[in-house]
């Protein structure tokens, strides 16, 4: 059975309300927490409406799926911000790079310098998230947390990249806020200002814990069209 069409647009009102409300709880300005909206597994014509109604920072999973639909929504919205937020292999580093202005997924020595080589080679240069892995999860991509401190200085010190921030995703079954409170002590010590965490379940924990951007899919677009063995969202 088909699930009927989402309300885009009323969902991303109600979103940004429980933002805001979130913010003022912990004496934030809502202004310094950026929405990503996660159209992974969402054609163009759904897409559409969050456009339509002012968003321009969107999520995507899969450097495939994302040069099928974006480049032309991209020629109709020429100030979207485009951010990858799913593993990235290093074989499809040059086409990342093309297409993203951010990348919340750096996780690995290797890919680090697969995209250090390929952007001084001419390669667009996005924002980099480094990815932590706060869960110790084994199938989960993401550095350890206390090899974190070494790995944002081999990233920025020896390779030269514009590493500005964390993203994290916790275990599905436990709580969010030790996973957040940890996340963010990792960027205090290193001096990054943005954290990537909350998502359609959490989100509005993530912001009073600090977050600067929070990765919402299904609470605008409702279910994927195919199935995801990531956590919702």
């Amino acid at each position: 059975m088909n699930e009927p069409p989402k309300d885009v647009a009323g969902a991303l009102q109600e979103v940004r309300a429980r933002m805001d409300r979130s913010a003022h709880d912990a004496d934030r300005d809502p202004a310094a927490v950026q929405l990503v909206c996660v159209s992974k597994g969402k054609q163009a014509s759904d897409i559409l409406p969050a456009l339509e109604a002012g968003e321009r920072i969107f999520g995507e999973n899969r450097v495939q799926e994302s040069q099928k639909k974006w480049p032309e929504l991209r020629e109709r919205f020429p100030d979207l911000e485009l951010h990858l937020i799913g593993p990235l292999q290093t074989n499809k580093v040059r086409e990342a790079l093309a297409l993203f202005d951010v990348i919340e997924t750096l996780d690995r020595p290797k890919l680090a310098e697969a995209l250090a080589k390929e952007i001084q080679s001419g390669g667009r240069s996005p924002e980099l998230f480094i990815e932590v892995n706060t869960g110790r999860e084994p199938q989960k991509a993401g550095i350890l947390s206390e090899e974190a401190d070494g790995f944002i200085a081999f990233c920025r010190d020896q390779l030269g990249l514009k590493v500005t921030g964390l993203m994290c995703i916790p275990p599905a079954d436990e709580q969010a806020s030790p996973h957040f409170a940890l996340l963010s002590l990792i960027a205090k010590r290193n001096g990054l200002a943005k954290l990537s965490m909350g998502m359609s379940a959490d989100y509005e924990l993530g912001i009073q814990l600090g977050a600067t951007h929070v990765r919402v899919g299904s609470a605008i677009f409702g279910a994927r069209h195919y199935p995801d063995p990531t956590p919702s969202a």
